[in-house]
């Protein structure tokens, strides 16, 4: 942002052999996208979630209590991170699990901050944005699940951890791509559980906006190409062809999913809105004013949820 900094572009498509045709049963795909959609819009609701800001206390309480209400178990870390520009910022990470005894784990995450600066707009830039799509959709999608994970447990011995990091878009190209994911890079090296490990790893970084395509990213590739496949084939399978394409992306993305791999040593891959058609490889709305709720649609809500909910229900025994 330039967290999600590409590399240079490489258009080559791959379809992964025996990839299923076959469609995915209706009754894995109960996920509700009105009912995300209220969660992103109750996270705009708070005003722009900036380090230190009234608008993070207020909407971290309510992340908390989000998280306590469907999951097993909830962790947060309040901590204090250093920026790129050398301040130090409050950072509220928070961790829903389900069946935390369960040694086969998968990690959900999804950055909830949004950026302080409108930097790729064209007016009132050193103001912060809305990040309806760039943070708080993500969010939207995990509370969601969440929220069906607990109607309808997965077996017992699958463990799932819902992530929601915070100070992950306080950085700038000129202090490095380090200066992003600040909480992220935390929570990798000191994990709500010591020795913390997860099977895979899936990032949501806006995933909510109408007409958005999630090309297969190439760091996710590069670390987690098994994981990346099965969701896609997941998302082809359910319908979602239209969202999720076999094309590669133009290049590879540094992000939060850059951190939990090479930290946690965790595969994770990322579902992120990447274009052709802009200079930057990101949305049009990407770091403006125009990242609010009029972007947001339910349809794509609904096709990223539905992913990840069948791609956890249909887990094979190990």
């Amino acid at each position: 942002m330039i967290s999600c900094k590409s590399s240079e572009p490489e258009d080559t498509s791959h379809v992964p052999e025996n990839a299923p045709t076959a469609g995915i049963p209706a009754s894995l795909l109960t996920f509700n996208a009105d009912s995300a959609y209220a969660f992103v819009e109750r996270q705009v609701g708070f005003g722009p979630r900036v380090p230190g800001s009234k608008s993070q206390r207020d909407c971290a309480a309510w992340l908390e209590g989000m998280l306590r209400r469907d999951c097993d178990t909830v962790v947060v870390q309040s901590v204090s991170v250093k920026a790129g520009d050398g301040k130090m910022l409050p950072c509220i990470n928070l961790v829903g699990s389900f069946h935390r005894a369960a040694q086969r784990r998968y990690l959900l995450l999804a950055h909830w901050d949004s950026r302080p600066w409108a930097d790729m707009d064209t007016r009132d830039k050193d103001k912060p944005i809305d990040g309806a799509d760039d943070g708080a959709s993500g969010v939207g999608v995990l509370l969601e699940l969440a929220r069906q994970l607990k109607q309808t447990p997965l077996p017992a011995d699958v463990g799932v951890d819902i992530l929601l990091v915070d100070v992950e878009d306080y950085g700038k190209t000129e202090w490095g791509d380090d200066s992003y994911g600040l909480g992220t890079q935390y929570w990798a090296r000191h994990p709500h559980v010591a020795g913390y490990r997860a099977e895979g790893g899936i990032l949501l970084d806006m995933v909510g906006a109408r007409g958005a395509r999630f090309p297969m990213e190439q760091t996710s590739r590069m670390y987690a190409q098994s994981l990346q496949e099965k969701v896609w084939q997941t998302a082809n399978a359910a319908g979602f062809s239209s969202y999720f394409s076999y094309e590669m992306s133009a290049g590879g993305v540094t992000d939060d999913h850059t951190f939990v791999n090479e930290i946690a040593k965790i595969p994770t891959i990322d579902i992120i809105h990447l274009t052709r058609a802009t200079p930057s490889g990101f949305p049009a709305h990407w770091h403006t004013h125009k990242d609010a709720m009029p972007v947001i649609d339910r349809s794509t809500l609904g096709a990223v949820g539905n992913t990840v909910l069948a791609f956890l229900r249909q887990l094979q025994p190990v």
